[in-house]
């Protein structure tokens, strides 16, 4: 009989608040223990909106500690996860995981720091969620501090990793050129979508009356209102397809961008055909009854919504930003891609898009391609290395 101890696998994000790394990581943790791991989720802080979204058969570590909950470190979430390295040294002394994942890049320094700190040896893999060159260039510090600084970082102390993983092959060749590495180093694993979970939540009742009142056709965008997703253009875009045909566009998302779109909502006289009721716990129900799916960002990792988007039947028509995009919706056949910034492209590429039949089945068939389980396998081989295949007979 097999009596090996079962694996524990550590994943360490910056906190439980709302953003796509968290919820990506959440459903990767849940896969990786239902795999028959012990996994803990480590955070420098469990308060937060995804607090209730943890699994039930992951357990939530809290390093929080005093220099961790000072206002001033509160306010800067990037020196938090530096200054996580020694609670993360002290947690890989007494639990000794197998592995320890990591995502973004300053939770990937304060993880590398802290197991140089710990000295145990732990097999480290860090993930890169953004476009670092994005990250670097938009960072608020001062730019004669920031530029050098992070790219420095990264330089010196991402080879240090045992393996690096980023979301898609375009997030890859960024980081590998930023960061000084030779490309092989960069391994592309796609970030895991829960499809049941998904179809489940798309079943629900709509959670707008524009969703099942027979009216115009209704356009769905999700996202912060923040100047990466680029609802401005947006805006501009929907005001040109007003002018040929009639429908109605929903933003669900929230943010500080808000005062400034909706004065641009009332600018452009769309006031009764734009909506923004804030952010939507269920999404889903929204894009499962939507006529027409539209990502405007002007850069991205992976975007998540774009795979739920396919994986509730919806037609796209997204930018062909860095990156991720053109992955998803393999080079356009799934998708309308349209150039950055552009009002006139985009909105004739949504109007193209609401005269062409759908195809849901078609759709969720490719979503298939991200899914959990292979995700999951792809993680198990990076964080296990050689036990890997041990650990799947041993697990039947």
């Amino acid at each position: 009989m097999n009596t090996a101890p079962t694996p524990r696998l550590a994943l360490l994000i910056s906190g439980l608040g709302l953003g796509g790394v968290q919820r990506t990581m959440l459903t990767l943790a849940g896969g990786l223990a239902a795999r028959g791991l012990a996994v803990d989720l480590l955070v420098p802080d469990d308060r937060g909106p995804f607090r209730d979204q943890v699994p039930a058969n992951v357990r939530l570590v809290n390093l929080s500690r005093w220099w961790l909950r000072a206002p001033v470190i509160r306010a800067r979430k990037r020196r938090k996860a530096l200054l996580m390295a020694p609670a993360i040294a002290g947690y890989l002394r007494r639990e000794r995981p197998a592995a320890l994942l990591s995502a973004s890049h300053y939770v990937n320094l304060g993880a590398l720091w802290g197991r140089e700190l710990a000295g145990t040896g732990t097999r480290l893999v860090i993930s890169q969620r953004t476009q670092l060159s994005v990250a670097i260039t938009n960072s608020s510090l001062p730019l004669l501090r920031r530029r050098p600084l992070l790219a420095w970082m990264t330089r010196r102390y991402y080879p240090r990793a045992d393996a690096i993983v980023a979301v898609s092959d375009g997030v890859a060749d960024d980081l590998a050129t930023v960061a000084r590495l030779p490309r092989e180093r960069v391994q592309t694993v796609y970030n895991p979508t829960d499809l049941d979970f998904i179809a489940r939540r798309a079943a629900e009742p709509a959670a707008h009356p524009w969703l099942e009142d027979g009216g115009a056709p209704v356009i769905v965008a999700v996202g912060r209102l923040a100047a990466q997703k680029d609802f401005a253009t947006l805006l501009r875009a929907f005001a040109r397809v007003r002018q040929q045909r009639p429908a109605r566009l929903l933003i669900l998302g929230e943010g500080r961008l808000r005062p400034a779109l909706e004065a641009q909502v009332a600018e452009l006289g769309l006031g009764t055909a734009v909506a923004m009721p804030g952010y939507a716990e269920n999404p889903f129900c929204a894009l499962a009854r939507a006529d027409l799916y539209v990502m405007s960002s002007r850069y991205e990792g992976l975007p998540g919504a774009l795979i739920q988007a396919l994986a509730c039947g919806c037609r796209i028509v997204s930018t062909d930003c860095p990156s991720g995009p053109a992955e998803i919706l393999d080079q356009g056949r799934f998708g309308r891609l349209v150039p950055v910034g552009e009002a006139p492209a985009l909105a004739e590429a949504m109007l193209a898009a609401l005269d062409t039949p759908p195809d849901p089945q078609r759709q969720r068939a490719r979503a298939g391609q991200f899914s959990v389980p292979r995700a999951v396998d792809a993680y198990l081989d990076l964080l296990l290395g050689d036990e890997a295949a041990a650990f799947r007979q041993a697990a039947g």
